[in-house]
């Protein structure tokens, strides 16, 4: 009887599952190995099984793909070409809102207005006042919500990758590094201190002093120090050609910026653009003065700014209008004078971070005994030369690795 159910088990032509009688019987006869080859078998099977779902198309979730056997790939084609291409509108009014017959105003540009429904496709709750919606030509009623429109030449000014630089690549800067880190970190970091006092953080900052001090670097160090959405703005960028187009570009920056959960904007250049107001009798900067109104605007104007920090870095901060650097648009000016002692030394240890400097005291050294060899009491070029010769060049045959010998 064990026979005869051990041949109808290994039956390759009629097989059947085993249930927990026939693992039992293997067990009682001996065959106790064909239970570990069984859970084996079992468990590749199991596993071929997740391969082919998974080249076939069929995930666990619900918005997964069909299998290729169940598309209808003519069907689909012929929908897309039965699909009439939509208008792109406004909708700028809601009318009888939150109930079932809601309406809603459309502006089709160039066209006219229109009260128009919802097609079966939208929900209620999908459409906002002000937004852009596309509409089909028929009865124009609203299909699909858009998204904001914004240039991309605006959009490219979003900074993507983080730059390498460091506060400790910045030298000469540390009281400068201090309050910019209180105004744009600590907001961010810890809010609740500013609430537990009761006032707002500053906003604005403004970095003024003459070239090549590090205002630009430490707003790359800034950038790569936080988690924020940097945009970085150079000011003759917003200078257009046509009427209106810089005050757009503008508009649309600070819309994308109020778009991200934290956001810096950084001016660089910021004169360009931030003039103090004039008339010059023929109306050439009047673009350039609307352009700098939408900005003073959009610092603080009726619309809140939200968690947007500002930073605008310049050389000429005696030519900025008065109304773009009062409190409330730009609350701190920081000044990067020319580095001390101390700071130019910062600069020489960044600088020379990565050089072989073993040799550089030795060179002062030596040009000292010069100068003292010469009974004087200054050093002069001639003495660094001959004291490079001394030490670089008498004294390399002295090393045993000449590969470090820069000079040769």
């Amino acid at each position: 009887m064990a026979i005869e159910h051990e041949d109808e088990l290994k039956d390759e032509k009629n097989p059947r599952p085993l249930d927990e009688d026939d693992i039992a019987l293997l067990k009682t006869y001996g065959l106790g190995p064909y239970s570990s080859l069984i859970k084996k078998v079992e468990k590749e099977i199991k596993e071929k099984g997740k391969k082919v779902n998974d080249l076939i198309g069929i995930k666990e979730s619900d918005t997964g793909l069909a299998a290729p056997s169940q598309w209808d790939l003519v069907s689909d084609k012929q929908m897309m070409q039965e699909e009439q291409p939509l208008q792109v509108a406004r909708c700028t009014k809601i009318i009888n809102p939150n109930t079932e017959d809601a309406k809603y105003v459309i502006n089709v540009k160039q066209i006219a207005k229109f009260v128009v429904g919802l097609g079966d496709k939208v929900s209620p709750t999908d459409i906002e006042e002000g937004m852009r919606v596309g509409v089909d030509r028929n009865k124009y009623q609203i299909q699909i919500p858009l998204p904001p429109k914004i240039d991309p030449s605006v959009t490219m000014m979003t900074v993507e990758e983080k730059p390498d630089v460091t506060y400790n690549d910045v030298g000469g800067c540390k009281e400068q590094i201090e309050k910019m880190r209180e105004v744009v970190e600590l907001p961010m970091l810890h809010p609740e201190k500013f609430v537990k006092l009761g006032i707002d953080p500053p906003k604005g900052v403004l970095c003024y002093g003459p070239p090549g001090t590090g205002k630009t670097l430490l707003a790359r160090a800034v950038a790569n120090r936080t988690d924020a959405c940097f945009i970085r703005v150079i000011g003759s960028e917003l200078v257009q050609k046509y009427v209106g187009e810089g005050a757009r570009m503008v508009r649309e920056l600070f819309q994308m910026a109020r778009s991200k959960k934290a956001c810096i904007v950084f001016f660089d250049e910021v004169d360009a653009i931030g003039g103090a107001r004039f008339d010059d009798g023929v109306g050439g900067d009047n673009e350039v003065q609307r352009t700098m109104l939408e900005i003073v605007n959009q610092l603080d104007g009726f619309d809140a700014r939200g968690n947007i920090k500002v930073l605008m870095a310049t050389n000429r901060p005696d030519t900025l209008d008065p109304a773009l650097l009062r409190p409330g648009r730009l609350d701190r000016k920081v000044e990067f004078g020319l580095p001390d002692l101390e700071g130019r030394t910062q600069i020489f240890k960044i600088h020379t971070r990565t050089m072989n400097c073993a040799d550089i005291r030795s060179v002062c050294t030596e040009a000292g005994m010069y100068a003292i060899r010469a009974r004087r009491k200054t050093v002069t070029e001639k003495d660094f030369l001959d004291a490079v010769n001394k030490v670089i060049k008498g004294y390399q045959k002295f090393s045993a690795t000449p590969k470090y010998m820069v000079y040769n």
